[in-house]
Order: structure tokens, then C-alpha cells, then sequence
């Protein structure tokens, strides 16, 4: 599953949502994020390595394939992915099977992969900075999450909901006029920015 949107309208939320209502719930979600790690440590955090497989590789390293086996990998900002890596990945989706890095041992995984990106794949794709057959690999089922401008009716569910999370023992509510402010504000940084907004108001 691709999911797709603005940063901030809840993709990591919906990821985990999809592995908690399947029967995948009592095994591993494991979350990479692509762009958070540097370009030379991204191939063993996905594969894990061998010992002595690279300078600081002092032991053997499971990586995250291997950490979500049976369960969910959620690969985080795919769109980051270094183009030299899309092929590995490829043939890891493809044959669910893995070498770590130093390693020559084939090993089988058994994930659901999910992924996420706020940027434009397709456009990737006709640049080519991004392989088109990983995006179609990936994009068996696609989702794609609206900004919170395009959804203003979710505001006061997605208010009452983070007054809930962050304050559970006040019982607080926003006046209908803080609310009208909210409903009415565009939101540039989505459901993310929301709560935080609720979570300041609720600290002062």
C-alpha cells in the first residue's frame, strides 16, 4: 500500500491503523524513515549487515525487514530513497528474500510493506529519479490523504479527539468561537499542526 499526501495529514496514523485491523496486529510494525538516515547507512538499517561488513560494523545487525518478519514494515518518506538503492529494494519486494551487507546467506522474510511520501512519484518517475517499476511494486494500492483545508469538517472530531489525548482528566471544550477560528484558519501544516496548536492551548 502507497500512501500519499501533504506532510502532516496523518499518514504514519493511517499505516498503523492498516496493521492494528489486520491479523498481521500481534506481529512487528516497523517504522524506517528514508530521509532520516544518511545515504551510506540506509542499505544496512533496511537489510541489516554482517560483522565486519563495513568500518563500525562490530557485530551482526538484523535490519528492518528482518525486524518486521511476519508483521509490517512502514518505509517512511520513500521518496527519498537513493535512486542506487530502488534496485535492492526492488528485488527484495519481488523475491521476499534478503542478503545482509557482508553477508551471503539468502534469508526469507514474510512482511506487508507499506509506504509514504508527500512528494509526487509520477513526476519522479517521468525524471527519473525514481525507478518505475518500484513505484508500481509499491503502489498496488494506492491512498492518497486530502489536506485538511479540503476536510474542514473534521476539525472539531479531530479537536475533541486531541483534547481527549492530551488532557483526558480536564474535560476541557474550545468556545464556539475558538472553534469558528479553527474551522475557518487553512491549515498549511495539516492534522500535525492542529495538534500541536490544541496542545499549546492547552499548556497556557
Amino acid at each position: 500500500v502507497l500512501l500519499t499526501g501533504e506532510t502532516g495529514t496523518g499518514k504514519e496514523v493511517v499505516a498503523r491503523s492498516i496493521h492494528d485491523m489486520s491479523p498481521r496486529q500481534p506481529k512487528p510494525f516497523v517504522v524506517l524513515d528514508c530521509g532520516a538516515i544518511p545515504k551510506d547507512l540506509i542499505e544496512s538499517s533496511l537489510f541489516g549487515h554482517e560483522k565486519g561488513a563495513f568500518t563500525g560494523a562490530v557485530g551482526q545487525h538484523k535490519g528492518c525487514f528482518e525486524q518486521a518478519h511476519s508483521g509490517t514494515i512502514f518505509l517512511d518518506e520513500i521518496g527519498e530513497l537513493d535512486i542506487t538503492l530502488q534496485p535492492k529494494l526492488l528485488r527484495v519486494l519481488e523475491n521476499r528474500e534478503l542478503k545482509r551487507v557482508g553477508g551471503d546467506r539468502t534469508i526469507k522474510i514474510d512482511v506487508r510493506v507499506l509506504a509514504a511520501t508527500n512528494r509526487d512519484l509520477r513526476a519522479m518517475v517521468n525524471k527519473g529519479t525514481f525507478r518505475e517499476d518500484l513505484y508500481y511494486r509499491l503502489a498496488a494500492y494506492e491512498i492518497t490523504l486530502p489536506p485538511l483545508r479540503d476536510r474542514p469538517q473534521d476539525v472539531p472530531l479531530l479537536v475533541e479527539h486531541f483534547l481527549r489525548k492530551h488532557a483526558p482528566e480536564r474535560r476541557m471544550r474550545l468556545t464556539k468561537a475558538a472553534l469558528a477560528r479553527l474551522f475557518d484558519y487553512p491549515w498549511p501544516g495539516n492534522v500535525r499542526e492542529l495538534e500541536n496548536e490544541i496542545q499549546r492551548s492547552l499548556a497556557l
